[in-house]
């Protein structure tokens, strides 16, 4: 019977609470400055401060030991060793019987009667034009849930299987809900299938939809899809199963997050073998920005104001 390494609380505390900056610099990683944080210089993605660290591609985080069984692949007893610097744990007989949380099954939440709540948030807050989503709503492809009124975004398997959605809250007050259902599939976010060669890839789902409402000209034609997040495994399985698809733009948000997620994404694919990858930017921050400006009249000029107090 193999042993496992017990830990008193003590000990867990103190190498939760190690320095990851300190802690990194001394096993030879170089850290870069991105605001109050750092980030590792070997994967961008990962940003440390203090104690805590945070993976902007795969959206977790947490503190010393965490970071130090992921990056290193160590066990819990090694990472906490190495964090100690060698101290060691008392060592203990593994009981033969372990129980297993299981993981719950995907379930899509409750769709309300009616989606009035959704289909006015969408159009009349975030300005999408109420022809696209009328087209995804009729496909069941959004929705509004019945507890919390939240717009529902669902991504179906080649099967037809609904095995993704993400929540948009529909409130105007406070910051705005949003999220995926519990044990939902990455690789099969919000997402459209065309006939050409060509998929457009998104962060979220509304910034698609603001995308399409744009450029509305032939757009059942292409494909699309919405991250959730800016880790590519939604796109990888859409090219996958849509091996027509050749040409990638990827039209993540224009900041400074979404460019270097654009870099290592088009990393990726190029090891891959995809070499028509290129990035389109919205004018704002995203492309809901964009179509909201578009909605918006245009400044009064200085000479429309004079000619109008000229009138009275």
């Amino acid at each position: 019977m193999e042993g496992f390494i017990y830990f008193t609380e003590e000990q867990k505390q103190r190498a939760n609470a190690v320095d990851l900056e300190d802690f990194l610099s001394r096993q030879g990683e170089k850290l870069l400055r991105s605001g109050r944080e750092k980030r590792l210089a070997s994967d961008h993605s990962i940003t440390v401060r203090g104690n805590q660290w945070y993976d902007h591609v795969t959206e977790k985080g947490g503190c010393s030991i965490d970071f130090v069984r992921m990056f290193y692949n160590q066990s819990f007893p090694d990472a906490v060793t190495m964090l100690l610097g060698g101290e060691q744990g008392e060592a203990y007989r593994e009981s033969m019987e372990q129980e297993q949380e299981p993981k719950k099954p995907f379930i899509l939440p409750e769709a309300n009667r009616t989606m009035h709540r959704a289909f006015a948030y969408l159009v009349k807050t975030r300005c999408l034009d109420p022809k696209v989503v009328s087209v995804f709503a009729r496909r069941h492809m959004i929705y509004e849930d019945a507890k919390y009124h939240n717009a529902v975004f669902v991504g179906f398997d080649v099967d037809g299987i609904p095995r993704h959605a993400h929540k948009r809250g529909t409130c105007q007050q406070g910051k705005p809900f949003k999220g995926n259902v519990e044990s939902c599939d990455p690789r099969y976010s919000f997402h459209w299938i065309g006939k050409s060669d060509t998929v457009y890839v998104f962060e979220a789902p509304i910034d698609m939809l603001s995308f399409i409402s744009m450029y509305q000209k032939d757009w059942m034609e292409h494909s699309y899809v919405a991250l959730c997040g800016v880790a590519e495994h939604a796109l990888v399985q859409l090219l996958e199963d849509v091996p027509h698809l050749s040409k990638i733009a990827l039209c993540l948000d224009h900041d400074k997050a979404g460019s270097e997620a654009g870099e290592r994404i088009k990393k990726r694919l190029s090891e891959r073998g995809y070499r028509n990858v290129f990035p389109l930017f919205s004018c704002q921050k995203d492309w809901n920005e964009d179509l909201q400006a578009l909605q918006k009249p245009p400044p009064e000029s200085v000479a429309e104001r004079q000619t109008v107090t000229q009138m009275m």
